[in-house]
């Protein structure tokens, strides 16, 4: 596609896959699109293996890796100890998560689940200037061509050694004054999703948010925008692009392709999904983010006894009962199958079939074709 971000990135269509699944991520970069690690939860061990395995697959396609290093969260700048960092956690949040396993008909051990909680530590450390300096030098380390903040002003850090090694900087964002903020910090990308997107997103729609980022900041600097926010199709993309977008950068659509990471219960349950099965919900982790909605869901957002705790520490209370949920359902638990949910957007309306990560960027690319033809041809007309 004849765009400036295409020239600049090197790549043929500007469909960019946000997925943690490094089978995804290097499938879509070889279809011709640009896939984006999900780094959040890795050390930095653990990202070096991921990237030279991308690397060996995509063999100098362009791909980019993708960052939460937020502003605020509970604990910056203290130094926390594992035990101190424990320690945030109230009994009752304790208590509550286990009374929604326990309703339901699940065996709760809380040693099983006091375990897992150190197991995820790492994602608190890893929104640490520390953590994220770790990340920063390992991905600058393999030949990215982007590098991504997920939640709010990207550290000068990683701007200033991504213009020293000329790779983009891209920041999510999901109101018009956050993507001036981002221009004036000197991010190249903003990633502009509405609240139908899945994971982190905020209140306005993506049909409204586009333009009103693209109106404000086009004469700022030559910064490009992707459209994000329930996007799972071509001709979305197509009416993105019209209203200022330079492509788009998806998430959802990939969690029911072959490649990806999703427990293939929640695949199951997302394919038989409607547009209105989602919620956007602060369970999680303790910010808005958009999941599939299950009576886990429900049963906080109506709670009277307690209210999520802010980031990181709602995700040690979440993530030990989630993953829980996730084997027993694997095992065929029914009742561990009804609650068991994952972030996803409300595109998830629109995700009706399995496929591979390959056939989603061949149907986005006939489909963008299709209303692009459809456009032109009603001009024509005219």
């Amino acid at each position: 596609m004849n765009s400036k971000l295409c020239k600049d990135l090197g790549i043929e269509f500007p469909l960019f896959a946000f997925s943690h699944c490094r089978d995804v991520v290097a499938a879509v970069t070889k279809a011709g699109g640009m896939g984006v690690l999900g780094a959040t939860n890795l050390s930095g061990e653990e990202l070096e293996i991921e990237l030279n395995w991308i690397d060996s697959q995509v063999k100098g396609l362009p791909y980019g890796v993708d960052l939460i290093v937020p502003n605020n969260f509970v604990g910056k700048g203290e130094d926390l100890t594992d035990e101190q960092m424990l320690e945030k956690i109230p009994q009752s949040h304790k208590d509550f998560a286990n009374s929604i396993l326990e309703k339901h008909g699940i065996k709760v051990d809380p040693d099983e689940l006091e375990s897992d909680r150190v197991n995820h530590l790492r994602f608190g450390k890893n929104m640490t200037p520390e953590g994220a300096s770790e990340s920063l030098r390992v991905a600058f380390n393999h030949p990215i061509k982007m590098i991504v903040n997920a939640l709010g002003m990207p550290p000068k850090e990683m701007v200033d050694m991504a213009k020293e090694r000329n790779v983009l900087v891209g920041a999510l964002v999901g109101a018009k004054k956050h993507a001036i903020n981002q221009v004036n910090a000197g991010v190249d990308v903003l990633i502009v999703a509405g609240g139908e997107a899945g994971g982190h997103c905020g209140e306005v729609s993506t049909m409204v948010l586009i333009p009103e980022v693209y109106n404000a900041v086009k004469d700022m600097k030559n910064v490009s925008i992707l459209a994000a926010g329930g996007i799972a199709t071509g001709s979305q993309m197509a009416a993105a692009m019209a209203m200022g977008a330079a492509g788009a950068w998806c998430g959802s659509v990939w969690l029911t392709t072959t490649e990806a990471e999703t427990n293939p219960i929640v695949k199951e349950k997302m394919i038989a999904a409607s547009s209105a099965d989602t919620v956007r919900s602060k369970s999680r982790t303790g910010k808005y983010s958009r999941q599939l909605r299950s009576p886990w869901t429900d049963e906080w957002e109506n709670s009277d006894q307690v209210q999520p705790l802010p980031s990181p520490v709602q995700p040690l209370v979440a993530e030990p009962a989630l993953r829980k949920l996730d084997k027993l359902s694997q095992a065929g638990n029914q009742k561990a199958i009804e609650l068991s949910t994952y972030w996803v957007g409300q595109c998830v309306g629109l995700m009706n079939e399995v496929k591979s990560a390959g056939e989603v960027v061949q149907d986005f690319k006939e489909d963008f074709i299709e209303a692009y033809d459809r456009l032109n041809t009603t001009l024509e007309d005219v």
